[in-house]
């Protein structure tokens, strides 16, 4: 197969418009280690750009009607990025309209290099780009994506657009993946453990093609795990059809048969603890102190979702009441980085109010989620009231698209969650979803400035900053700015730097090599603007760095409010500082970013906290706390870009997980 790689619009003026999804700065990097990769691997490279006439006669009819005049040839704005232009020998090709397949000179470029395949990064994933794949399709080329180097000023309409595409005319991959395939194919060793596509009934499936997804250990990359086969469209309708005949099953026994059920399962979670914490501490980094931690959080929120029940019909009109049903079969669809917690904190309520389910975890918290449903089991779950379903992305979207599944919870990134409402808003079926934190803390007049600086350091950098409750950003009042800084920095400095498997860690590796390579990244892109970048740690590495996806904490100080180190969830080890000089300049500051999962503010009496307490634009508010975790019973979701649907525990599982009838007629 002989590839080429197709740049669409990566020109100044496209990537500098609002709104776009990833931010530019993301697409921008994606795509330009993309472009070295083909460069390095002899992958033919053709950049496509807009042109368009000064006087605009030849703009597209659109662009005429509303005035826009963009990629005007001989402007700055006709450019790439300094990291995307073309070399010499390589293609240039100029389009005015939708695909780059209106130029004749992109047959005959691809032509020329003999290509029967593309890979499409470029703006606009639901124009441009999605004109481009089709028109290629249609001329017998393989066609892929790279998912993370195509942006849109319309998310929603671009997560359609995948959909669309996936089932039909390409394939999505990340551009580190396609990266990879160019440089060597991954070979693994006969001996790697291979994890089924599903397991249905209590029995595991191999999965009906032969996709699957390596997965290698954070704390020694050089090193597979095991592979995850990849569930297409028979697995997860064999698992829905399974929980399908295990919901009735399952809603007709009694509520206190769920409740002794669940319980059993809690106290088997408590007592292999320990031994669940070294296997996810082994597949996804996280310091064991902190897994096993997890692993009782995740007991003790069964424990209280076991408590949950409907009570009787209550009397609404003369002839009417009201009572609530459980939904059926809901689809559950959870991260790697809580794989007991999050995944359990979901199953328990959903099962409790008298819902089967199938779950679908992250790729590198697959094993994890295999053993925690195997001590299910044992504990006495029935097969049919939990189904699982492996694989990636794909596997999610068929997921959610099959018409057995009632409803759908997830918790991700705020990225995926527009796949995750187009998918279900397209079906009108329930979605809950918490969608990240981009959480900031506010240290203001009469703070404790080290229990601040305490609080704030270990909530940014434990567990390497892989949480959705992550302190990420602190706006502190420019009279103490100087003193909380030296202070914060000292605090990181004193946190644990190491292998998971230590019990004294407390920032150990990120999940994978590409995402220590996404957040790299991010802090080199802010550290032109940035008035300082600080890594407390130092040269301070430790034996083994090097062989994993280990990333030292870092404290970006004071970048401009609209970088993207600022505006976007790094979900990694980062810091970002910045000084405020009033109040409400800090509360800007703070409810600033698209995201608005939880929010801190650190001060003395005074009327910082009404302030704050009415301002705040977040699901969660703290004084004198870091934004990092939460408590069990307290309800768990966020503002804005963060969260959709009701709230995870309290009265919104029982509002997401049931829903209301009226009953008329003595019914």
């Amino acid at each position: 197969m002989r590839t080429a790689l197709l740049l669409v619009d990566l020109q100044v003026d496209f990537l500098s418009a609002p709104g776009l999804e990833p931010p530019s700065g993301v697409v921008v990097r994606e795509a330009a280690a993309l472009l070295e990769a083909a460069r390095r691997s002899g992958v033919g490279v053709v950049h496509v750009h807009t042109a368009v006439e000064p006087g605009g006669g030849d703009r597209m009819p659109h662009w005429k009607a509303l005035g826009i005049r963009r990629c005007v040839r001989g402007t700055p704005g006709q450019a790439p990025p300094p990291e995307l232009a073309p070399r010499p020998g390589e293609r240039v090709v100029e389009k005015t309209y939708f695909s780059a397949f209106t130029s004749p000179d992109l047959d005959s470029a691809l032509g020329g290099a003999g290509a029967d395949a593309v890979v499409l990064a470029g703006v606009h994933l639901h124009g441009c780009v999605r004109a481009t794949a089709l028109d290629a399709y249609q001329r017998g080329l393989e066609v892929w994506i790279a998912e993370d180097a195509v942006a849109s000023d319309d998310p929603m309409h671009a997560a359609a657009t995948r959909r669309y595409l996936e089932g039909r005319a390409a394939r999505f991959a990340p551009a580190a993946a396609i990266r990879e395939r160019w440089a060597a194919p991954t070979r693994v060793a006969a001996d790697v453990p291979r994890l089924p596509a599903a397991v249905v009934d209590g029995r595991a499936l191999a999965g009906g093609g032969s996709a699957t997804v390596v997965h290698a250990s954070p704390r020694r990359l050089s090193e597979p795990l095991f592979t995850v086969a990849v569930a297409e469209g028979r697995d997860v309708a064999a698992a829905s059809s399974a929980a399908r005949r295990g919901a009735a099953e399952w809603r007709r026994m009694s509520r206190g048969e769920r409740r002794k059920i669940l319980e059993t399962i809690s106290l088997r979670l408590d007592a292999e603890a320990a031994a669940l914490a070294r296997e996810v501490a082994i597949d996804v980094g996280k310091p064991v102190a902190q897994g096993e931690a997890e692993v009782h959080r995740a007991a003790a929120l069964i424990r209280r979702a076991a408590t949950l029940g409907v009570g009787e019909a209550e009397a609404c009109g003369p002839e009417s009441v009201s009572r609530r049903v459980p939904l059926g079969v809901v689809a559950l669809i959870t991260p790697w980085n809580n794989p007991i917690a999050i995944p359990w904190g979901k199953i328990a309520p959903a099962l409790a109010l008298g819902n089967a389910v199938v779950w679908k975890p992250s790729p590198p918290s697959t094993r994890a989620g295999l053993r925690s449903l195997a001590l299910a089991a044992d504990a006495g779950l029935p097969d049919g009231a939990v189904q699982l379903v492996a694989g990636d992305a794909r596997s999610a979207a068929a997921l959610m698209a099959d018409p057995r599944i009632d409803a759908v919870a997830f918790t991700g990134s705020s990225a995926a969650g527009w796949a995750a409402q187009e998918a279900c808003g397209r079906r009108r079926i329930p979605l809950q979803a918490e969608l990240g934190g981009n959480n900031a803390a506010i240290v203001w007049t009469g703070a404790d400035l080290a229990l601040a600086a305490s609080s704030v350091a270990r909530g940014a950098f434990t567990f390497a900053g892989q949480r959705c409750t992550a302190n990420r950003r602190v706006v502190v009042d420019a009279r103490v700015f100087g003193d909380f800084l030296e202070r914060v920095t000292a605090a990181a400095a004193s946190l644990v730097w190491g292998d998971p498997l230590e019990p004294a860690t407390d920032v150990g590796p990120l999940v994978s090599a590409a995402a220590r390579d996404r957040v790299r990244a991010a802090v080199s892109a802010a550290a032109p603007s940035a008035e300082d970048v600080r890594v407390p740690h130092g040269g301070d590495a430790f034996a083994g760095a090097s062989e994993g996806a280990y990333l030292a904490p870092a404290v970006v100080v004071g970048p401009p409010h609209g970088h993207e180190i600022v505006q976007q969830e790094t979900f990694g080890p980062v810091l970002v500082v910045e000084r405020a000089r009033s109040f409400d300049e800090a509360l800007e500051l703070a409810n600033g970013v698209p995201q608005g999962l939880a929010a801190a503010l650190f001060s003395g009496p005074g009327p910082w906290r009404d302030a704050f307490r009415e301002s705040a634009r977040a699901g969660i508010l703290k004084w004198n706390l870091s934004t990092a975790d939460a408590d069990l019973d307290a309800p768990f979701g966020g503002w804005k870009h963060s969260g959709l649907g009701p709230p995870e525990r309290r009265t919104g599982d029982v509002e997401f997980y049931t829903r209301p009838q009226a009953l008329y007629g003595g019914l």
